[in-house]
């Protein structure tokens, strides 16, 4: 059975945790979800270790932690990921602020494979409402507004407690806040990771200070602190994640749209992605009728299929273009039967063995009129360490790519030169200063002229290429 981790950090709630647990443990979850309840304990000074012991008696669901010293909040949410195990996770409060009966409402959108991550907004529209203290909600309100000018997100409520994840995904985060800068961490990685993020209304019964509430204008402070710090750095990804370099689309999120977008005269409406990675541009694609993403490495197909599960319109297929087994025996029955009228291959022909093979296996792919839509690396001459780096084989020119294509059957229709700013980027680090990468900064610089370097009359590093499948290709 799949399972929801329900992360509880405590500290001096004797009395709230037993009241809390209760309303846990009673709530209804869909789909036979299986509970979990982890609490840590930030070394609490009343009796809340004594209601923890007796918790664990009467619900062997709950394991608990107890943390040498009074870390705060985002370190007791950092041990409890650490220990859970679900599929699913959310993070609650040891209070009685938040409602455990509304988890259902709040794991929907992930149960049903929307989302990555959800967060229930206590101020987004609802039939009833209690009466917030003003300034403590004015601070929300600002708090929330400067983290969705820094992440482009359109969050109602960014401090939300009710923050719901997929296990994987949660896991993959490195987080370093101690205390309440926890929720705008979480909010910075999680845009900058590119998730799917949605939003639902739920009730709050806010507590006052006399009551216990805990956080103060201070955390206000470092929460901004929080915002601007993590937006400055690239920390979204533990460095022991296989997909790391390719999990975020933060650095190049420009580039990215400017593909699709110069893509867009050409889809049709059943659309495969070759080299999907983690599917930072299949996010990025109009909905059509179908869309088959693909991938040769067992990582990155696992990723889509956690990413896309439950989605009807999206399938995830393991395909190899080096390989003419894997694209026989291994991809869905619409590969084998040409039903594709788009294929999209970025920043992939290059890498291949044979890319004569590779494009015709592609040419077998679409139906009678499909495009083939291709973005290579242009200028032989700049072939250098930062290729090899990221496997390229080959660069092509205008002539090569052209004659490639008609040999396989196709018939250009567009061959532009296209991101100047990739030009430059590598001509300054590969050739003059013979560098096997791009830093981070770099790439941010380059993604922001990505949008300006289409308007001025600047030689690009890529060719942007739009074969039409005519005539059966060339022996």
């Amino acid at each position: 059975m799949p399972t929801l981790s329900i992360l509880i950090p405590v500290y001096n709630e004797q009395a709230y945790l037993e009241r809390l647990v209760d309303r846990v443990v009673a709530a209804w979850l869909p789909e036979n979800l299986q509970k979990e309840i982890i609490i840590v304990n930030d070394a609490s000074k009343d009796r809340t270790s004594e209601v923890i012991r007796k918790l664990i008696e009467r619900y062997p669901m709950i394991r608990s932690f107890d943390q040498p010293a009074n870390f705060g909040k985002g370190a007791a949410i950092r041990r409890a990921i650490e220990e859970m195990t679900g599929d699913f996770a959310i993070i609650q409060d040891a209070d009685l602020e938040y409602d455990p009966n509304e988890y259902h409402l709040i794991l929907k959108p992930l149960l049903e494979g929307y989302a990555d991550v959800v967060y229930g907004s206590r101020f987004a529209s609802r039939e009833m409402r209690k009466v917030l203290l003003y300034h403590h909600k004015l601070g929300n309100y600002l708090l929330t507004f400067l983290s969705n000018l820094v992440t482009g997100l359109d969050l109602t409520d960014m401090e939300t407690c009710y923050k719901a994840f997929r296990g994987q995904v949660l896991k993959s985060i490195p987080l370093r806040s101690n205390r309440f800068g926890i929720e705008p961490e979480l909010t910075v990685k999680i845009a900058k990771r590119g998730l799917s993020v949605y939003e639902v209304p739920i009730s709050y019964h806010g507590r006052k200070y006399n009551e216990g509430k805990k956080i103060g204008w201070k955390d206000g402070i470092s929460a901004i602190w929080t915002i601007l710090k993590y937006w400055f750095l690239d920390d979204y990804a533990k460095e022991s994640d296989v997909l790391q370099v390719q999990s975020s689309p933060d650095s190049l999120r420009r580039y990215y749209h400017d593909i699709v977008r110069r893509s867009l005269p050409y889809w049709g409406n059943r659309i495969l992605e070759l080299e999907s990675h983690v599917g930072l541009i299949s996010r990025l694609l109009p909905q059509r009728e179908k869309l088959v993403v693909s991938d040769h490495r067992e990582e990155c197909v696992h990723f889509l299929k956690n990413l896309y599960d439950g989605n009807a319109v999206v399938d995830v297929i393991r395909l190899d273009l080096n390989s003419d087994v894997d694209s026989e025996v291994n991809s869905d029955e619409s590969v084998r039967n040409n039903e594709f009228d788009s294929v999209l291959y970025v920043h992939g022909l290059q890498k291949t063995k044979d890319d004569l093979a590779a494009l015709k296996r592609i040419y077998n792919m679409l139906c009678s009129g499909g495009k083939a839509i291709l973005v290579v690396p242009q200028y032989p001459s700049l072939f250098c360490e930062l290729d090899k780096t990221l496997g390229y084989r080959r660069r092509y020119t205008k002539r090569d790519i052209i004659r490639l294509c008609q040999a396989s059957g196709f018939r250009v229709v567009s061959c532009r030169s296209v991101h100047a700013a990739a030009y430059f980027a590598w001509l300054i680090n590969g050739i003059w200063l013979r560098r096997s990468n791009i830093g981070k900064v770099q790439l941010k610089i380059l993604n922001m002229l990505t949008p300006l370097s289409g308007y001025l009359p600047l030689p690009g590093g890529n060719l942007f290429v739009a074969a039409e499948k005519t005539e059966p290709p060339n022996k």
